[in-house]
């Protein structure tokens, strides 16, 4: 059997584990092999629909070293006015140059696509998805898991509901592919599910043509979501951005109940909903403009309260038992896949072990770049190369993983959590520094910039 050794295993070629190692390359003199199930870099955004776009600005996302997206502003469309957001291809030509041009010709990155890692008593082995063939590693300082938190997507979940022979279900992919078999074109549609993937494919929808009157929405929840205005790294938006956060802080502060936390900030500017009626039970960090929700609000056949049991070619049935009749042709929209599975946080540094989690939310890449720069810093390691020292009780102080809500009730203990690490990071001047520098932070420069004096 063939046999490597390097510093660090990287466990997955996605947004997280390329910010991880292009933090850790940067800020260290380590090795690092790369492994990942998919043909080239960039995780689930392999698998993600062609009309997917980012849902923050540009700016927040993808590896630190390299920029992604030219920083305009865009001036038409839902997004009007706020800094642009990467699609999917831009997204995953960013990462596909972090591996071509700044991993790899480093000398100190492997990368092995189309494999997996697996464990055996001896170590690890990674084993080519293709070929079969198997190579020992030998791992010097850390496993490093970059699929903890990892996304999951319409195109390769299973559905949780039954579907009944002859009813067309399809995964938001398959929707800009219709016109290929125009006698085949759908008369309706139903949309499943409330998260952003729906609110992406409904949008796309009306913009491709499609009547409000011929789109129905299953929605199990009300969501509460952040307005975009909000999350804008730039000196244009510099009120509607950090009033926002001192309306969170007054909001936390002052309301008594969840649902109040919530509606001060609404009232500020700082979250939306689609339904003005209907009080929200749902936060995933989903982010939208105004734009996008005035399209939304266009669809006015919505079922709410139940989820999907099964789909027939004519009905849908809830798991509260009822039935809701379907015009027939009508093709469903699955966007009902977890984006990223919630799962009780866990130390993110361990004795051989790093387990990437969100340190900031919601900037995944952001929270591998900082991982990877605690890694780098030693922060009072004992030294012995297993990275068990003392320097992991500093770096787990420095890091503390954000348990991401579901429903409502976990968004102050997150927001608690994020606070804190916030507030952690300040008092450490290095730290502080990286930061301000960091392409992946944004607001620790639009503060800076402010004179101190006003």
């Amino acid at each position: 059997m063939q046999s490597l050794e390097t510093d660090y295993l990287v466990i997955g070629a996605g947004a997280m584990g390329l910010a991880f190692a292009d933090t850790l390359l940067a800020e260290s003199s380590a090795t690092m092999l790369i492994v990942d199930r998919h043909g080239q870099p960039g995780g689930h955004w392999n698998d993600a629909y062609d009309f997917v776009t980012l849902h923050q600005p540009s700016a927040f996302y993808g590896v630190a070293s390299l920029p992604l997206g030219s920083g305009r502003v865009d001036t038409h469309g839902p997004n009007a006015g706020l800094m642009e957001l990467a699609t999917g291809a831009e997204v995953l030509a960013h990462f596909q140059q972090a591996m071509q041009q700044r991993l790899l010709p480093s000398g100190r990155v492997t990368y092995r696509p189309m494999s997996e890692v697996q464990a055996d008593g001896s170590g690890h082995r990674v084993v080519s998805l293709l070929s079969g063939e198997s190579v020992a590693v030998r791992v010097r300082r850390r496993v490093v898991d970059a699929t903890f938190t990892a996304s999951r997507v319409p195109s390769t979940h299973v559905p949780g509901f039954d579907i009944a022979p002859g009813t067309r279900v399809a995964p938001p992919n398959a929707l800009p592919h219709l016109g290929r078999q125009p006698q085949a074109l759908p008369s309706h549609f139903v949309v499943l599910g409330a998260g952003k993937t729906a609110m992406d494919a409904v949008c796309w929808l009306l913009a491709a043509g499609a009547l409000p009157e011929r789109i129905g929405w299953v929605r199990p929840r009300e969501s509460w979501l952040m307005d975009r205005r909000s999350v804008q790294p730039s000196m244009a938006h510099f009120e509607a951005s950090l009033g926002a956060q001192v309306a969170l802080m007054e909001a936390l502060a002052e309301a008594t109940t969840v649902d109040e936390l919530f509606l001060r900030q609404e009232a500020a500017g700082g979250m939306l909903r689609i339904d003005p009626d209907s009080l929200p039970t749902m936060f995933h960090y989903a982010t939208i403009s105004a734009g996008e929700l005035a399209q939304l609000r266009r669809i006015t056949q919505v079922w709410r309260g139940a989820r999907v049991r099964a789909v027939e070619p004519e009905a849908l049935v809830f798991d509260d038992g009822r039935r809701q009749a379907v015009p027939p042709g009508t093709l469903f929209v699955d966007c009902t896949a977890t984006a990223v599975e919630r799962r009780p946080p866990v130390p993110v540094f361990q004795p051989g072990r790093i387990v990437l989690q969100m340190v900031r939310v919601p900037q995944p890449t952001f929270s591998a770049a900082l991982i990877a720069r605690l890694e780098a810093d030693g922060g009072g390691d004992d030294g012995d190369g297993d990275g068990d020292g003392d320097g992991d009780a500093r770096r787990n102080a420095l890091a503390r993983p954000i348990p991401l809500p579901d429903g409502l009730d976990g968004y102050a203990r997150a927001t608690l959590v994020g606070l804190q690490n916030q507030m952690h990071w300040g008092q450490d001047p290095a730290l502080r520094t990286w930061i301000r520098d960091c392409r992946l932070d944004g607001f620790g420069r639009l503060a800076a910039a402010v004179n101190r004096d006003d």
